[in-house]
């Protein structure tokens, strides 16, 4: 099988350890995409460097931007030519057995479409400084979900799809800064036939101060929130199979969704809040704007404060 790695470029930081971590895999069989989103830094200088024949080179003729990211990554889904696909940004790495250890699973799970990796969470200098929460091995979309909302974080770079499914869904889910994108394209490629979890450590998501994370329009964040809460709304409420263990987790989804969206949008505003404590009369003059309630600018105001 082949592997499909996908990386839409613009920083050019850390973008050579990047490109790096991929080509040291245990396992060779893979293509290196590289997208240089119209940057007015060197990327193309990074990977001209390298004379590896794996490594496939584009750049847009015009900057498409943080705001739809989406696109550049469904962009580098059109390229590519690997039977599964994964998508990074140019500031994050792989471990060296990453592909080795999804291969792994493809083969004991070849009906499945969708595999999680467990990621580790480094700082601008590669120190960690967090791992993510370890899953079952094999999992249904509801169980899945649940989890999420339990433990929260999870990255587009934890994620190896099969290409062909991925398409076939129309590619990743198109939401503002791709804010959202990865939680949606999850459960909708994993709503059939569920997602497998790799037990080790595969992936290093970089945590600094140029991330989408930590910067980004905070009302832009808002509406794909705010479509991210409709897409929900529609997902659970559709017919599918279950059994009595996901029954069960959809109805403590349904229970328990208002309650997660109303803490995630507090969350969002406490960001802006914490650059500025008076962009709290901002948000009271656009509350019917973002359906903004009292409770939830008084959890927005606590979570900045702590």
């Amino acid at each position: 099988m082949k592997f499909s790695i996908t990386i839409p470029a613009y920083k050019t930081r850390f973008l050579r350890e990047c490109i790096d971590s991929v080509l040291v895999q245990t396992y060779t069989d893979f293509e290196v995409i590289i997208l240089n989103d119209a940057s007015p830094e060197d990327v193309e200088g990074i990977v001209g460097s390298y004379s590896d024949s794996r490594i496939r080179y584009y750049k847009n003729e015009e900057n498409v931007g943080a705001v739809n990211l989406v696109d550049n990554w469904n962009k580098c889904l059109e390229l590519a030519v690997g039977d599964y696909i994964i998508c990074m940004g140019d500031d994050d790495k792989l471990m060296p057995d990453c592909l080795e250890q999804y291969a792994r699973m493809i083969e004991k799970y070849p009906e499945v479409d969708l595999f999680h990796a467990r990621t580790l969470r480094i700082d601008e200098q590669g120190k960690p400084i967090g791992i993510s929460q370890g899953y079952p091995e094999h999992e249904r979309v509801f169980q899945f979900m649940l989890h999420r909302l339990n433990y929260g974080i999870q990255f587009i770079g934890d994620f190896c799809y099969r290409t062909n499914k991925l398409r076939q869904v129309s590619g990743y889910y198109w939401l503002p800064l791709a804010w959202g994108t990865d939680y949606i394209t999850s459960y909708i490629v994993a709503k059939r036939k569920g997602v497998v979890h790799l037990p080790s450590i595969t992936f290093c998501y970089r945590s600094n101060s140029t991330t989408i994370s930590n910067t980004g329009n905070v009302e832009l964040k808002l509406q794909a929130f705010s479509k991210e809460m409709k897409w929900y709304e529609e997902f659970l409420q559709e017919e599918s199979e279950q059994d009595l263990e996901e029954a069960l987790c959809l109805f403590e989804l349904k229970q328990r969704c208002p309650t997660y969206f109303k803490k995630n949008k507090a969350r969002i505003i406490s960001y802006d809040l914490k650059q500025s404590p008076l962009r709290l009369f901002h948000w009271m003059w656009c509350r019917k704007t973002y359906r903004l309630s009292l409770k939830e600018l008084a959890m927005a105001i606590y979570y900045s404060r702590s």
